[in-house]
């Protein structure tokens, strides 16, 4: 697989963070040598933490109401609120695990707050992130129509897009993995991947955030590159591959489920589980498919306004 080196923020600067894994720890747990039977996994693409209202917010920038004084203010208490939702054990169980997607660091539209890292001190955990290496002189080319209502990153913005891992456990391994890209070359896609002691044998993670701009045929590429390295492991190896794999179609989770399934994996969610809105619309964009592991329980965790998303999860069992 990919190694990348890993630093400690406080090592790195804007100009070298980007091909990096980070990797922190603000756990309170002293003994690393647990191997757990059973875990919660969580995957949820947080969008910076700055709030639900996806296509509301793009008509109020267009019109000129911005009010990037609040902005800071409102994202650090959406991180206290999802750090609650993830702790208090009302709308789901406690997370041992969650796979971030969308988790800005230090960009404007992120009010120069680091996500990750951020959610993971509140909720004294573990994590690995990795940061969009995208070029910053490429041109935007032609969108889909409800892309546009997107807040872009634009090229002189000091900060940039990631994924991560947050963690109980240790994060072991943590890796990058540049996914290939088509349409949207001004905006690449990667995942991440670590692994943690479970059982008898160690769960294996996999984060992607597949392209929203990407043909179905270029997304199922994008997934296909993080199953060629799943694929080199032990056939017995418990795996979660999880992620926003941005399935907005009906032929979109068709088609990735088929792929997923035809390698072995499964997912407890229905096609057509709700886990983003916009509006009156509901889409089934998170997911979570496993092999090897037992799935006990799983859900969508509704209320939350932090993101146009909402945390998905399942608890899952070596046993």
């Amino acid at each position: 697989m990919l190694i990348a080196a890993r630093r400690d923020e406080r090592d790195t600067t804007p100009e070298d963070w980007t091909r990096e894994v980070e990797t922190g720890s603000f756990t309170l747990r002293k003994d690393v040598s647990s191997s757990p039977s059973k875990l919660v996994v969580a995957t949820y693409n947080i969008r910076y933490a700055v709030g639900s209202f996806l296509i509301t917010g793009s008509f109020l920038r267009r019109v000129g109401i911005k009010r990037p004084k609040r902005r800071g203010r409102l994202i650090a208490r959406h991180l206290q609120q999802a750090a609650q939702a993830f702790s208090s054990n009302r709308t789901m169980p406690t997370p041992d695990i969650i796979a971030l997607q969308e988790a800005d660091k230090h960009t404007r539209r992120a009010a120069g707050h680091n996500i990750a890292l951020e959610l993971a001190r509140l909720l004294s955990m573990n994590y690995a992130q990795t940061m969009m290496d995208f070029p910053r002189d490429a041109p935007v080319g032609a969108r889909k129509w409800w892309l546009d209502f997107e807040e872009r990153i634009l090229p002189d913005d000091p900060g940039s897009m990631g994924v991560a891992l947050l963690s109980r456990e240790q994060l072991i391994e943590p890796q990058r993995i540049d996914l290939p890209f088509f349409e949207c070359a001004w905006r690449p896609r990667i995942a991440i991947c670590a692994r943690v002691r479970f059982g008898k044998n160690d769960l294996h993670i996999f984060n992607s955030h597949i392209d929203t701009h990407a043909t179905v045929r270029n997304q199922l590429k994008q997934h296909e590159a993080v199953l060629a390295l799943a694929d080199e492991l032990p056939p017995d190896t418990p795996i979660i591959f999880t992620g926003d794999f941005n399935t907005l179609t009906d032929e979109s989770c068709v088609e990735m489920r088929r792929l997923l399934e035809s390698h072995g994996y499964s997912t407890p969610f229905p096609t057509g589980t709700a886990t983003w809105r916009a509006g009156l619309v509901r889409l089934h964009t998170d997911w979570i498919f496993t092999r090897n592991v037992r799935a006990l329980r799983w859900g969508v965790a509704r209320p939350l306004g932090v993101s146009d998303h909402w945390p998905v999860w399942v608890e899952i069992t070596s046993e």
